[in-house]
């Protein structure tokens, strides 16, 4: 899987053990740091259910332990109305 800015991957255990509970990570960049052989640095964002992004981070992951996740799904968004229309 090659990585690039703005891809959605799941990031759990297999890429990590510090990722006991799961998390989506929209990538911003792979960081260009020397690793272990299979291991990388990515910085994003980790995001909520909805899609929105609750913290900036860097995680050290094995790359073949990430996974390639479905987009969001925001269900019953609700529309701005004006009083006037």
């Amino acid at each position: 899987m090659t990585l690039r800015a703005g891809d959605l991957v799941q990031v759990t255990r297999s890429a990590s053990v510090q990722f006991h509970k799961p998390i989506m990570f929209r990538v911003i960049r792979v960081l260009d740091w020397a690793t272990y052989d299979g291991w990388i640095w990515l910085e994003g964002y980790q995001l909520d259910s909805r899609g929105d992004a609750v913290a900036r981070r860097s995680i050290f992951v094995m790359q073949a332990g990430l996974r390639t996740a479905p987009a969001p799904v925001v269900v019953g968004q609700t529309h701005f109305r004006s009083r006037w229309n």
